[in-house]
């Protein structure tokens, strides 16, 4: 399953994608130590990595947790990564996490992306509510939830703890399958 965004495209996480996490992951280390402690902690060396998207393709095969790739069309190069996770398959809700490589930052690549992976989960995997949880001062993320049409839902009180901080409030916003 490959999804076009014009110059980029979303795919399901595959084992080949290990080496190229490490990079992105690596690379943007400041930008995700504060909303993506874990993934970090599991992608900071190549042998890390393997270990993490063996996991992330037993738990898409097993429809436990989905997580995509975002990669340039021409170039196959990782750029971003998309989470369908917290699967509650009798409430038919999931939870989008995302980040993006601090090149591609702003483009709009994110806003697309989710998107049409929310279109894939209304329709091919039977979800009708999907959830983004976001800090208000994660301008970049709060636009991405904004732009794709999710509605504020209510503020989750010490919502996340980041690592080494404080708890922060979140703020969750939904999108609903439109019944037709």
């Amino acid at each position: 399953m490959l999804l076009n965004l014009g110059s980029y495209y979303i795919s399901p996480i595959a084992l080949k994608d290990a080496w190229n996490i490490c990079n992105l992951i690596v690379a943007n280390e400041d930008r995700l130590k504060r909303y993506f402690p874990k993934t970090l902690e599991q992608n900071l060396t190549p042998d890390l990595s393997n270990i993490f998207v063996e996991k992330k393709v037993k738990q898409f095969n097993n429809k436990e947790e989905f997580l995509f790739t975002i990669k340039a069309t021409e170039s196959n190069k990782l750029v971003g990564l998309i989470y369908l996770k917290e699967l509650d398959w009798d409430k038919k809700q999931g939870e989008f996490a995302y980040c993006i490589d601090y090149n591609v930052e702003g483009k709009g690549v994110t806003t697309k992306a989710v998107a049409i992976l929310a279109n894939y989960a209304f329709q091919d995997l039977g979800l009708e509510i999907l959830q983004i949880i976001v800090h208000k001062d994660n301008l970049g993320s709060l636009k991405v939830a904004k732009n794709c049409n999710f509605t504020w839902i209510k503020t989750l009180k010490e919502g996340f703890t980041p690592p080494g901080e404080a708890p922060l409030d979140m703020e969750l916003y939904e999108l609903y399958k439109e019944i037709e």
